[in-house]
């Protein structure tokens, strides 16, 4: 298959958009539902989180939800495991040298063999970002020991990681590398995701801006898109706004990737003529066909706004994205003292749902989301010993706006 290769480059939109009006703006709190809890710890039935003292691991924790499975790739001990929504541990993919030969589950079994519960072995180093599609085959990111890492002089960037590809069962199938199977290893990934199509999208992140990595199911490179800091498109009514892209998403259903992009301005004390600071313009989620490089669309993100307390006027702030789900659905998150408010948007209609979701202050010490396909958020929230694994039904949120 024909692999496109473009520059995504474009700074000023030259086709008409539609206005960006919301038509709803309620504000519903988001029920929760506990699932199960697992303590911090070394064991097969652990996540190695941090150390029990309290010492922060340093390696990443990742998790994903699909079918009502959890999918955790724990960096700290070299592990990917599977449970289901009661908490009950169905396989898992270990490193022997770092983690103990596990209790309750059956080993490496054999091809004929039988076992409702079982874990193989694989030399994981430190597993990440993960993703898994509607086979159930698993997408983990991983990195190369020191001695196999590359430097991309042109862009700048150190090439230390890749993407390894499980089967259903846990079973090592191959690696991918920028090229696909076998490739060279990736800059830093800070995105995984796998579509309807079964396609993989990875992002990373260099000095200069952002490489997203398109890949159909068996693992051959479709496209390879580059998105440069310096060609951010500008907005009609501010082309002078600075630009910042807050964050990059592959679409579930399309070969499209949604740009979180925020706007500011640089505020002067006018006595002086001196810059004071800068303060938010606008937000917008643009989107970008994989397969020829065009910006279809962009939609505005209404800035989140501050009370007044103790000062002479509200202040008003940028959401963060925290994910899309699919037909164009996003969702948006900004810290509050009981949790986070977020903002359901459909890119496509322009409706918009708001609501709350609430956290103890013990929960608000480490928590880590994910936004199904379907728009069930799922998080993972620890204190000093425990991680509780939680989910909202927003989809429920997101029918009310429909």
């Amino acid at each position: 298959m024909k692999k496109l290769i473009f520059l995504a480059l474009t700074v000023l939109i030259a086709f008409c958009l539609p206005a960006a009006g919301c038509k709803n703006s309620k504000i519903d709190s988001v029920d929760r539902e506990d699932l199960f809890t697992l303590d911090i710890g070394p064991m097969d039935d652990q996540i190695a989180l941090y150390q029990v003292e309290g010492d922060r691991g340093i390696k990443r924790t990742g998790f994903t939800m699909r079918d009502g499975l959890f999918y955790i790739s724990d960096g700290n001990s070299g592990k990917i495991v599977r449970y289901n929504s009661y908490g009950n541990l169905l396989f898992m993919i270990y490193n022997e040298e770092t983690n103990p030969l596990p209790i309750s589950l059956k080993a490496n079994i054999s091809g004929g063999e039988q076992a409702t519960r079982w874990a193989y072995t694989y030399p994981l180093s430190q597993p990440g970002w993960i993703a898994v599609d509607a086979r159930k085959h698993i997408f983990a990111e991983d990195k190369l020991p020191p001695q196999m890492h590359r430097h991309d002089s042109d862009n700048r960037a150190l090439l230390d990681g890749i993407i390894l590809h499980f089967d259903q069962d846990g079973r090592f199938i191959d690696y991918i590398g920028r090229e696909g199977i076998g490739g060279s290893p990736f800059p830093r990934i800070v995105g995984l995701s796998t579509s309807v199509r079964d396609e993989l999208a990875v992002i990373c992140r260099i000095p200069d801006g952002w490489d997203v990595y398109w890949y159909n199911s068996s693992g051959m490179l479709l496209y390879l898109v580059k998105i440069s800091t310096g060609a951010i498109p500008a907005i009609p009514d501010w082309p002078e706004a600075l630009a910042v892209i807050d964050s990059i998403a592959a679409a579930p259903d399309a070969r499209q990737i949604y740009l979180k992009v925020d706007y500011s301005h640089y505020t002067y004390d006018e006595s002086t003529n001196t810059r004071t600071g800068s303060e938010p313009v606008n937000s917008v989620i643009w989107t970008l066909n994989v397969e020829d490089g065009v910006y279809s669309s962009f939609v505005e993100i209404p800035l989140y706004e501050l009370a007044a307390s103790g000062r002479a006027a509200s202040v008003k702030v940028f959401y963060s994205l925290l994910g899309v789900m699919r037909t164009g659905k996003a969702l948006f998150y900004f810290p509050v003292e009981t949790g986070y408010a977020i903002l359901f948007i459909d890119t496509h209609s322009r409706e918009q749902r708001r609501g709350n979701i609430a956290f103890t202050n013990e929960e608000l010490q480490y928590n880590d989301f994910f936004l199904s396909n379907e728009g069930i958020l799922c998080a993972m929230l620890a204190d000093n010993y425990r991680i509780k694994f939680v989910w909202w039904q927003t989809d429920k949120l997101i029918e009310k706006a429909e």
